[in-house]
């Protein structure tokens, strides 16, 4: 059975300016539910993890001074949020769907955060929306229990994911793979493992074309045992913070591609919704809504 994270607080109402993105937290399991594509029973709602968890990739100064709102305000600035107790409650709680997805998708082949994906957060600070770097605390989680060894994330939102890539920059055991619009947010970027940047404008046929050219002999090169995939939909050509043009199919066919050939190897795979901006939320519902349509089919 698809196993897919999700907790009321992932769409806690914000101040006014703030609430657009969060919107797609509230309907994108109502229309998976109302289509037939999942039942209730497909849900699971995750709670608070152990600290432990979260300090094991996360400076323990920073991440005390996020729980007990001691955070200077020029970090505070950074993640861009106004900070609440709320707000840090539900990272938390982000952090341990994609913990316990990883547990699902170890026993199904693939398992899904409805949110996640917070590859903004450093060691020790967050920025651009993001506390705590869900994949990361994951991917360590996995280590230390001794499920998985050869990691690799697998970044495919437009924005580079530079806080992932700093909390593994001198670890070998994960493998960090970005492949983002170049010209996007992080203008400063961190060195992944492999860095993809794409001109602005790509479309379909260009990303698609890289993605097939580098993803097989990556996967060979590593050999990894879990794969985390951050499938940010703010590729598209309709998004508001995006460079690049694909279109809803073209989105669709990355999935599919990605999906196809980890379930084709065997290769466990979590994945995290990541960003999507376009100013049509039924774009980024229906966007979102492919991957796990795509996760039915494909393993069940």
């Amino acid at each position: 059975m698809l196993k897919i994270a999700f907790h009321s607080i992932y769409k806690h109402p914000l101040p006014e300016g703030h609430r657009f993105p969060m919107l797609k937290y509230e309907l994108l399991p109502q229309q998976l539910i109302h289509e037939g594509t999942c039942t209730r029973a497909n849900f699971f709602e995750p709670i608070i993890p152990n600290d432990k968890y979260i300090v094991a990739v996360h400076d323990p100064e920073y991440y005390y001074d996020l729980l007990n709102m001691k955070l200077s305000a020029k970090a505070a600035r950074k993640i861009g949020f106004p900070l609440s107790e709320d707000l840090v409650e539900r990272e938390r709680i982000i952090a341990d769907g994609t913990m316990k997805a990883c547990e699902y998708a170890l026993e199904y082949g693939i398992a899904m955060n409805i949110a996640g994906g917070t590859h903004h957060a450093y060691s020790d600070h967050g920025e651009a929306f993001c506390m705590l770097n869900d994949q990361a605390i994951a991917a360590r989680y996995l280590q230390t229990k001794g499920l998985a060894k050869k990691i690799l994330v697998l970044d495919l939102d437009v924005h580079q994911g530079n806080g992932t890539a700093e909390i593994f920059r001198n670890d070998s055991s994960v493998f960090t793979f970005s492949m983002h619009g170049a010209s996007n947010y992080p203008f400063k970027k961190e060195k992944s493992d492999l860095d993809i940047p794409l001109e602005k404008g790509t479309g379909d046929q260009s990303y698609l074309s890289i993605l097939k050219e580098h993803l097989p002999t990556l996967l060979d090169r590593v050999q990894p045992d879990f794969i985390f995939y951050l499938c940010g939909v703010d590729i598209l050509e309709s998004d508001k913070l995006g460079t690049l043009r694909l279109s809803l199919e073209g989105c669709k066919k990355r999935d599919l591609y990605v999906l196809s050939t980890c379930q084709h190897l065997k290769i466990p795979v979590q994945c995290s919704m990541g960003g999507g901006y376009s100013p049509d939320i039924k774009t980024i519902v229906e966007a979102h809504a492919n991957t796990f349509r795509l996760a039915q089919s494909l393993y069940f």
